[in-house]
């Protein structure tokens, strides 16, 4: 194994650049602990960039990053320029063009405190979400008539393929089977979430799950419909161990997950196809109304390295980040996930001196 990796940097906007420099303070210190080296290339696509230039991001960027091993992401969108336009060139550019198709979602409780549901424990809450993530209504098929009229009609299309369908589903049976039994399980569990019985199109998942999960006998199965399934997350969060779900409703329940363990301030994610170059971020925006105030929480992109950690065979690495950043929410050397709680360079200077501390 390679113990040198090509790393893409997009800090993009807003808080951004941030987020990901203090993210990038952590990543150097597990480098210096664990003896391996990252060699960075930095993008300048995002608002700026394209109010200078006109372009948001070329065909050649994404020809770039085909041959890097993976790619840390800050935030995008800017209120200057038009809702969607660079979101939907840059983020859904990277998912398409790149083939991203797992949106992974870790929402996993390291306090009781950042809990807003009375009686949850950290043992209850610790269940990673599988969100396809290239087709769906997010698959850019839309359009419109008589725009402006009284008559105007939109309509945007909802694509679901069986090859896009499987393979997002049997990498939550091999996650699930990866991560073993969970909170007290005597097997390890894989729920599919859909709206098959309203949403027809999407019998597809529903069948599709029961012909992969037939191939995973030491998997326990559960289903869901979405609504049924926002209100588990709320009423029993221990109901979930691995989740697997369209593009829409895992962009929604996601969130949902997130509020239950600290918002989303510590929400990361990965953007994933194994084996190939991939994309990591936390999901928390550019925030535009607090960028270059150094008030940001980075543990969002700091969990999202530790994912990006993991995928780039870096296991121990991840593992230690994601144990740091417990131990300090655990004992309140994080006080709070709060913007302006900490000072956004403070957080990234606390977390790499811990990690320091801790590997003596």
């Amino acid at each position: 194994m390679s113990n040198v990796y090509d790393l893409a940097v997009l800090r993009g906007d807003g808080i951004g650049a941030e987020v990901v420099n203090e993210a990038l303070k952590v990543l150097d210190t597990v480098e210096q602990i664990y003896g391996f080296q990252t060699k960075r290339e930095d993008l300048p696509y995002g608002a700026e960039h394209f109010l200078k230039t006109g372009e948001t991001m070329p065909d050649a960027a994404f020809d770039r990053l085909r041959d890097m091993h993976a790619v840390l992401f800050g935030a995008v969108g800017d209120p200057r320029i038009e809702v969607g336009k660079l979101e939907f060139a840059i983020i859904a550019g990277l998912r398409h063009k790149l083939d991203l198709f797992v949106n992974l979602r870790p929402i996993k409780l390291y306090h009781e405190s950042l809990c807003p549901l009375k009686g949850k424990q950290p043992e209850h809450i610790d269940m990673m979400f599988c969100r396809e993530n290239t087709e769906d209504a997010y698959a850019g098929i839309h359009g419109a008539t008589k725009r402006g009229s009284a008559d105007e009609i939109s309509m945007q299309q909802m694509l679901y393929t069986r090859k896009g369908t499987e393979r997002i589903i049997r990498y939550a049976f091999e996650l699930a089977k990866q991560r073993g039994p969970n909170g007290g399980r005597s097997k390890p569990k894989v729920s599919l979430v859909d709206k098959a019985n309203a949403v027809r199109a999407q019998e597809l998942w529903t069948r599709t799950f029961r012909e992969v999960a037939a191939e995973y006998p030491d998997i326990d199965t559960d289903h869901a419909y979405i609504d049924a399934a926002c209100m588990y997350m709320v009423k029993d969060p221990e109901r979930f161990d691995v989740g697997v779900t369209t593009n829409l409703f895992g962009d929604i329940i996601t969130d949902l997950g997130a509020e239950l363990v600290g918002g989303i301030g510590i929400a990361a994610s990965g953007n994933i196809h194994p084996g190939q170059v991939s994309m990591f971020e936390g999901i928390h925006g550019s925030a535009p109304d607090i960028a270059g105030q150094d008030v940001a929480s980075p543990v969002a992109t700091i969990l999202a390295a530790a994912l990006m950690l993991d995928h780039l065979g870096q296991h121990d690495a991840k593992t230690e980040v994601e144990a740091t950043v417990a131990s300090m929410l655990q004992s309140g050397k994080i006080r709070s996930l709060r913007d302006g709680e900490h000072r956004c360079s403070e957080l990234g200077d606390l977390v790499r001196d811990e990690l320091l501390a801790r590997a003596k």
